[in-house]
């Protein structure tokens, strides 16, 4: 059967069909859409894990006890998994595993543009990129043989334009892969200095062998046309390159590490010249020149960016037809921008009025450093909030951090909060950490997670409070707050960043788009006669909050009714709408 799929979509079905039997990931755009759809095969025990370290170990520990696995994750989750996968290298699997990296060039959702095939060289591990929905599938199944023939984790590279484009694909038969027996090897399995030590020439080894595998496998091949041009591609590239350029010869990696060298040194001595086209950093450029061989890449494509079919064409000098780009530089831009009714933004609205700083995180929180409430400092990575609090009253001392809270989600402080939460209380710092518990990983799309009591495929869990993880972990003083409620949301930050002493305020209240979570009040309206243009109002940046001059009016298809304006007005100019008028 025949049907269209996306890229995450083609991911989980080719572990399906792979005879994959666990899925583990922490969700992250553009990934997070791979594991949902594993969810959907009652033949995979799937799950969200508080954060991607923890995500591969559990794949590490099915994979030692005979399961094929998946493991997904954004590019910048595979930072945080670093340490187990570059020991898991060393170790080798049982059962296959493969460990999804979605990488973002043009940082679509994303604090930086890393190039994952970086990883796959630095832990010397087979990378394989595919590029449509088909070679998805394709690829997924032959990376679980690949993990098993070479004893190795395999590092499948896609980036967004492959995860959330759709392309047909052929459906097939789930292939029933029976668990391989679990044997105790310690040499094998327990990485001591000494067992490490056996195992590296054991991982040189496997790299020589791949090196050989990458020179016949089908995953990489040879397009001849024009020779007069060679251009070596992969991934969403190459379709960029075969749109633009479909008379030249292409030389198409799908497994770009170990890359091989036989195969790409004949190419270029067929073709009169050679380019390489590779989104970000120039893996392949940089290694055939170590090589000897002439290519021209980077001086001539950026390092930075996602790249299209119009950018290869202006680069290559090739005119494009002006009506297939019509109405596409029309279209206008949308910025992110905190829900109508979202719990965070009453927050920074106060945080703002007390003119306090703000050390920032990964959610959707962070959409609080854009205009107009410009109220975030710093934002480094998930977890990096409470740390760099803490860094700088060390660096300052307590009369700088008074007027600093360090601003953290639930879900986040699952992932990588409390780690910081406990470096503060140990060393005696006096931080002000914000967790602002919506109920859900909302920024990519409303995942379960530790503090919700549910999971991806399983039902009920247990809830994890925050509030009393923050009160075992030794912080005295812990507070809930509704944030609607500026009154006790500004009195609580004024005593807390006051107090001598690490202080934990959580702000509760469920992100307004989970269903039967709404705010209960009704709609409002601006009293145009009562209304002074004082602009108070538009510092919230509601955008049901609309002004077509000096005074604001309410748009009602986008009002949540959670009656902060109400609340922020000096004049009483808003007010709610009763359901009968």
């Amino acid at each position: 059967m025949k049907t269209l799929m996306t890229g995450n979509e083609a991911i989980a079905r080719g572990a399906y069909e792979a005879g994959v039997r666990v899925g583990v990931a922490y969700p992250g755009t553009p990934s997070t859409e791979i594991l949902e759809n594993v969810a959907n095969y009652e033949d995979i025990r799937s799950q969200w894990s508080p954060n991607e370290k923890v995500a591969l170990e559990v794949g590490i520990g099915a994979s030692l006890a005979g399961a094929r696995t998946l493991v997904a994750m954004k590019h910048v989750g595979v930072n945080v998994a670093a340490d187990p996968l570059m020991t898991f290298t060393y170790m080798g699997v049982n059962g296959g595993l493969v460990l999804i990296t979605a990488d973002d060039p043009g940082m679509h959702s994303s604090q930086n543009e890393q190039d994952n095939r970086i990883f796959g060289r630095f832990a010397q591990i087979p990378v394989l990129e595919p590029s449509d929905s088909q070679e998805v599938i394709d690829f997924m199944k032959e990376a679980y043989e690949i993990s098993e023939k070479f004893d190795t984790p395999v590092l499948f590279r896609e980036t967004t334009r492959i995860a959330h484009s759709q392309s047909l694909v052929e459906l097939s038969d789930r292939t029933e892969v029976p668990l391989k027996d679990y044997v105790k090897d310690a040499r094998k399995n327990v990485m001591l200095p000494a067992h490490g030590r056996l195992r590296h020439p054991i991982v040189e080894a496997r790299r020589e062998k791949l090196a050989e595998y990458a020179e016949t496998t089908s995953l990489n091949r040879v397009e001849w046309g024009d020779k007069k041009v060679g251009i070596i591609a992969s991934g969403a590239v190459y379709q960029y390159v075969k749109e633009v350029m479909p008379e030249v010869s292409v030389l198409k990696l799908g497994f770009s590490y170990p890359l091989p060298k036989q195969m790409i040194s004949d190419f270029v001595g067929e073709v009169e010249t050679c380019y390489v086209i590779e989104e970000l950093e120039p893996v392949v450029e940089d290694q055939m020149k170590a090589w000897g061989l002439s290519v021209i890449g980077k001086e001539l494509f950026p390092r930075i960016g996602e790249f299209s079919p119009e950018l290869i064409a202006e680069k290559m000098n090739i005119p494009m037809d002006k009506a297939a780009l019509e109405g596409r530089s029309d279209i206008p831009v949308r910025p992110p921008v905190l829900c109508p009714g979202c719990p965070h933004r009453s927050i920074y609205f106060i945080i703002n009025k007390l003119n306090l700083r703000v050390t920032g995180d990964i959610g959707c929180y962070t959409l609080g450093a854009a205009p107009p409430l410009s109220a975030m400092d710093t934002c480094v990575c998930m977890g990096g909030s409470i740390p760099v609090s803490h860094g700088m009253e060390l660096a300052r001392g307590r009369d700088f951090v008074k007027d600093t809270v360090a601003v953290i989600g639930d879900s986040t402080f699952m992932h990588s909060g409390m780690t910081g939460l406990a470096d503060v209380v140990y060393n005696g710092g006096t931080s002000t950490i914000l967790i602002l518990d919506n109920s859900t990983t909302a920024m990519t799309g409303h995942q379960e997670n530790p503090t919700t009591g549910q999971t991806l495929s399983q039902g009920a869990g247990t809830q994890i409070d925050v509030e009393k993880v923050a009160r075992a972990m030794g912080v005295e003083r812990v507070r809930v707050v509704d944030p609607y409620d500026l009154k006790a949301t500004e009195q609580a930050l004024k005593e807390e960043t006051a107090a001598e002493a690490t202080s934990v305020i959580v702000f509760r209240r469920p992100c307004v788009l989970l269903k039967g979570c709404a705010p209960t009040g009704n709609v409002v309206n601006v009293d145009q006669d009562v209304c002074r243009a004082c602009g108070l109002c538009a510092k919230l940046g509601c955008p049901a909050i609309v002004f077509k001059s000096d005074k604001p009016t309410i748009d009602i298809s986008l009002c949540n009714g959670c009656g902060v304006c109400v609340d922020v007005c000096p004049f009483n100019a808003i007010s709610e709408v009763n359901d009968n008028e």
